[in-house]
């Protein structure tokens, strides 16, 4: 530094200073580091004055504006940067950044604007200062704006860009969109994950934020100081004191402690979650205390109770030299107020008019507190008077001050104060006035919560102010709702049980359980309607552990013998994938209901137990219950899944029976069971009928055609759709895409994708582009469809490569395969179907050799195919056939039946293909066990089994192979019957030697 300093004593007293622009831009530099501003001034004058000619010049100017920023003189940098007469991205991107670090994020957006107004194009570094300045602001809609920028430049999945609208639509608030564009992102780094964690934390969801933490560390990425910074706060706020200890020991690998911020927040949460020693010890190790460190160790100890241990804490941040701020002082005179301690108040009072702080509200307010929990109330009311302002917790410590020291009429009074003040009490300023009021008339007239309760005059009722906040809850005006239940002077277990009902029929379920778990904390014990109420919030977010809890509080409390609550427990075990429980508590039931009956039959579905679905809802008939609307939603599904046609034809007609099918969801699940068993001509038949399709009903059809191989059918369905005013959503795209993929109508298909994105504005999902990948790649495209992948806005998915794969297959590219199986093999290394596409890639060109070395490459890594089965409806009885099975009663007869028509079929010209025996060794071996496949089984057995001319109906839970895809075709032209075969992909009409497919599947 002193060199530096006396450099400039020789520039500036020189005869002949250097000229060169370079020297000044070093000596600049050495002023920024050194944080010389008196120096740097000197400098930028002496220049000025000598008139040297790169003055002017742009790298001086941004080097000069730098320096001043850093010196920590705005208004100098703002000075030259007005005075640039030429300015680039650098000079716009310091002067941006500068204001809004230095806290003007308004004059950073405004700047921002003038940018682009003066014809600057930002670059990914100037919206990365901006955005933070919307943050600041919680700008939302400017926010937005600038997003669009950023779109239009068509940098969106830059890292840093997207990092800062991730954090941008955080911190206003838009925490759905942030957890969007981050699901989004190609590439995330530390920052990125920091910033969502922050988010979900600063919106309060804490589950949230933890669970994306520990998202983070499985990914790979390692939390810096700020991630810890964020997340200690969620596991404070959750006293989830394991996971703080889990964090703490990841701290100490990474050898941060030594960081103010994560040593406090370590603190922090050590004291908040109980554990007051291991906080004391670590504060202790702490090597540099600020402010915050000793504020959170006081806060610590108060939170604990141990007040004196506060105080003690409080001398000793004094003698270390520490001033207190605002939050110290409001905490030490809580701690004060807690013990009585006045003379002690005394004193933190004089030391607070020492400071000069007496204007702080939050602190006046401590005060107030202060004296009139020791017994001053009239020093409280000085304090108050005094007060240059007021909030509703200044208005509410003096109404509790007078009414805790017996002085009812003088809280009264300063309630009509409150009111006349413009000010809303909130519940703490009613439960302050109770205890010294009972009966709340007087507290009516002098306080207006809600307008219309006090209308009514019925705010002293408690049965009436429940029922107000059910009816907002129940009209969707939840914060109406809460403001009601927050300010009602005494909650009840049916108040508080409205509240919880509330939020959940109106999808906000983690503020059910947060509410249910601050009524517990209330010390309300819930009733079987709280249960009945909170169950489904655990059923919505899956979050088993919480409904077991919960499971427990109503073994414990006698609740279970209750139907509403029995029903509840069932339904959220079953939708919690937790199904063997749910049948436990299910056949536990002392009765059941419709409703019970419901719960477990959509468990099943929901599960993929569709045949256990089937058996309850008959053993539901049995038992003498009559299903109702809910019941056949549940049911059919079910039936499509499985394709047991001859079952759901029997729904259909129940159905009927009732006069039930103008329900519209009723009326979609049998046009989807129909269409998922093959029958479209009676899926179109029943659509056409629903009096008032919405958007499901439509989506249902259009897939319906598109899985049975009518795309064109399922393209008109689409248009017809549009005709009515019925909105196509991203599902009804997803099915118009599916359907030109599986008929290779590259054209139609890349046209609807862009007409979603450009006319609809409906952003795609991984499905749409999982779509168009299968559309490419099928028809051929391959070094197109790769490209596509490559700039796709969102990270491929094993999904995806695994579709790319499948058509390098199919059009024998071993190139591309084999480079696509590398990328699958990191991605999904237990993934069997790559292992299976490659050999079977191998196959098709004779590669022997490979396929057996893909074979054992399958087997080191310990996985095993999965099994191909089929199976057959009969009777109402599902017949399951596996490859060589030979376990059925009509075993004999079948493979006579098979044996038959192989050689009919041979006759007519089919020739067995080997290559789809790859299990097998010998050609005559491979021809037998192509025979044996569990689909050519099914359909011999449908054959002897159902009369002649009756069409077949199998569904297989793999893809149908080439071979038995040929045999079929001879099949049905041999026996002239229509032969229709589900597959894990689509549906195969075969009829008179053809398939609806046209071989394009």
């Amino acid at each position: 530094m002193l060199e530096a300093l006396h450099n400039v004593h020789i520039l500036l007293t020189t005869h002949k200073p250097p000229e060169d622009c370079s020297t000044y831009l070093q000596l600049l530099q050495t002023f920024i580091l050194k944080n010389a501003l008196s120096q740097g001034k000197n400098v930028h004058s002496f220049i000025v004055h000598r008139g040297f000619a790169f003055a002017t010049r742009k790298p001086f100017h941004n080097k000069l504006i730098f320096m001043y920023v850093k010196c920590g003189s705005l208004v100098d940098a703002r000075k030259v940067f007005d005075q640039m007469k030429e300015r680039d991205i650098i000079s716009w991107n310091t002067i941006i950044t500068a204001y809004r670090r230095h806290g003007y994020p308004q004059e950073a957006v405004t700047l921002f604007h003038h940018m682009q107004q003066t014809g600057f194009q930002p670059d990914q570094f100037t919206f990365a200062s901006v955005l933070p300045a919307c943050a600041k602001m919680g700008a939302l809609e400017q926010g937005v704006d600038i997003h669009q920028s950023i779109k239009d430049r068509g940098i969106s999945s830059d890292v840093v860009v997207a990092t800062a609208l991730v954090d941008m639509y955080a911190k206003c608030g838009s925490i759905d969109k942030a957890r969007e564009l981050f699901d989004k992102m190609p590439q995330r780094n530390v920052f990125s994950w920091t910033a969502l964690i922050s988010g979900y934390a600063q919106n309060g969801f804490a589950d949230k934020a933890l669970e994306t933490f520990k998202q983070m560390k499985l990914a790979g990425v390692k939390p810096n100081s700020t991630t810890f910074a964020s997340v200690l706060p969620v596991c404070t706020k959750m006293g989830a004191l394991e996971q703080g200890i889990s964090i703490h020991q990841s701290i100490k690998d990474k050898g941060i402690f030594s960081d103010a911020v994560v040593a406090t927040a370590l603190v922090d949460m050590y004291a908040k979650c109980g554990n007051i020693d291991k906080a004391c010890e670590l504060f202790d190790k702490i090597p540099q205390r600020n402010v915050i460190s000793w504020n959170t160790m006081i806060v610590g100890f108060a939170h604990n109770g141990c007040f004196g241990k506060a105080l003690e804490t409080f001398k000793q941040m004094q003698s270390s030299g520490v001033n207190p701020d605002s939050t110290t002082f409001a905490t030490i005179l809580h701690a004060c107020a807690k013990m009585g301690a006045l003379e002690q108040g005394i004193d933190i009072h004089q030391n607070i008019k020492d400071r000069r702080i007496l204007s702080d509200v939050v602190v006046a307010t401590a005060l107030v507190d202060m004296y009139a929990k020791c017994g001053s109330i009239d020093k409280a009311r000085e304090v108050f008077d005094r007060m240059p302002q007021r909030d509703v917790v200044s208005w509410t410590a003096m109404i509790a001050g007078y009414a805790q020291n017996g002085l009812v009429e003088k809280a009264l009074e300063i309630s009509k104060q409150m009111q006349l003040s413009g000010l809303k009490p909130n519940s703490t300023t009613f439960a302050s006035i109770l205890p010294a009021h009972a009966k709340m008339r007087a507290l009516e007239q002098g306080m207006d919560i809600n307008q219309s309760i006090n209308d009514r005059g019925t705010l002293s009722d408690i049965i009436i102010a429940t029922a107000l906040v059910d009816m907002h809850a129940k009209n969707g005006n939840l914060d109406e709702a809460r403001e009601l239940f927050d300010s009602m002077p005494q909650k009840d277990v049916i108040s508080w049980t409205a509240m919880i009902a509330g939020y959940v029929q109106n999808g906000f379920v983690e503020r059910a359980l947060e509410t249910f778990k601050q009524m517990q904390l209330a010390g309300v014990k819930p009733n079987s309607t709280t249960f009945a109420s909170i169950l489904p919030a655990c059923a919505k977010m899956g979050a088993l552990q919480q409904g077991m809890d919960i499971h427990q509080n109503i073994i414990e409390g006698g609740f279970f013998s209750d139907i509403t609550v029995g029903n509840a427990l069932v339904d959220m075990y079953a939708k919690c994938g937790s199904i063997h429980k749910a049948r436990e508590l299910f056949d536990r039931m002392p009765q059941r209901e419709v409703i019970s009956w419901n719960a477990m039959i959509g468990g099943y579905t929901q599960n993929g137990l569709y045949e256990k679905a089937l058996e309850t809802f008959k053993q539901m008939q049995l038992a003498g219950v009559k299903p109702d609307s809910t019941t056949f939603a549940s049911i059919l599904p079910a039936c499509a899944q499985i394709g047991a046609l001859e079952q759901g034809m029997d729904i259909h007609q129940s159905i009927e029976n009732r006069g039930i099918l103008s329900d519209v969801a009723v009326a979609t699940a049998v046009v989807d069971m129909y269409a998922k068993c093959g029958n479209i001509e009676k899926a179109r038949e029943l659509f056409d009928r629903i009096p008032q399709r919405d958007v499901i009903s439509w989506n249902a059809m259009i897939a319906g055609y598109a899985q049975n191989g009518f795309c064109r059918d399922a393209l008109k369905i689409f248009e017809l759709m549009k005709h009515p005013g019925t909105y196509p959503d991203i599902v009804s795209f997803a099915c118009v895409l599916y359907a030109c993929s599986h008929a290779g109508l590259v054209d139609e298909g890349c046209t609807y994708f862009n007409h979603m994105i450009n006319h609809y504005c409906i952003r795609p999902t991984i499905d749409h582009y999982v779509c168009m990948v299968d559309l490419l790649a099928r028809a051929g495209y391959l070094e197109d469809t790769l490209n596509f992948i490559i700039k796709m806005p969102v990270k491929p998915l094993v999904v995806v490569w695994m579709c790319f794969l499948g058509a390098c297959r199919s059009h024998m590219n071993i190139g591309l395969g084999v480079f696509t199986a590398t990328l699958l093999f990191d991605l999904d290394p237990k993934n069997v179907a790559t292992y299976v596409l490659l050999s079977n890639i191998f196959a098709e060109v004779g590669r022997w050799g490979e396929v057996q070395m893909a074979r054992r490459l399958m087997k080191d890594q310990g996985i095993k195919k999965i099994p191909g089965c089929s199976w057959i409806e009969r009777h109402k009885m599902v017949h399951v056939f596996h490859v060589g099975d030979r376990s059925h009663p009509q075993t004999q007869e079948i493979y006579a039946k098979l044996e038959k028509l192989s050689r009919e079929m041979k006759a007519a010209g089919y020739h067995p293909d080997p290559r789809h025996s790859l299990n097998a060794v010998e050609e005559e071996e491979k021809e037998l066990f192509l025979s044996h496949h569990s689909e050519k089984l099914a359909i011999t057995f449908g054959l002897l089994n159902s009369p002649p001319g009756t069409t077949i109906r199998v569904v297989k839970n793999l893809r149908v192979c080439a071979d038995c895809h040929t045999a079929t075709k001879f099949i049905s032209k041999i026996v002239a019957r229509e032969i229709i075969v589900r597959d894990a992909n689509r549906f195969h009409h075969f009829k008179q030697g053809q398939c609806s497919c046209g071989d394009f599947w």
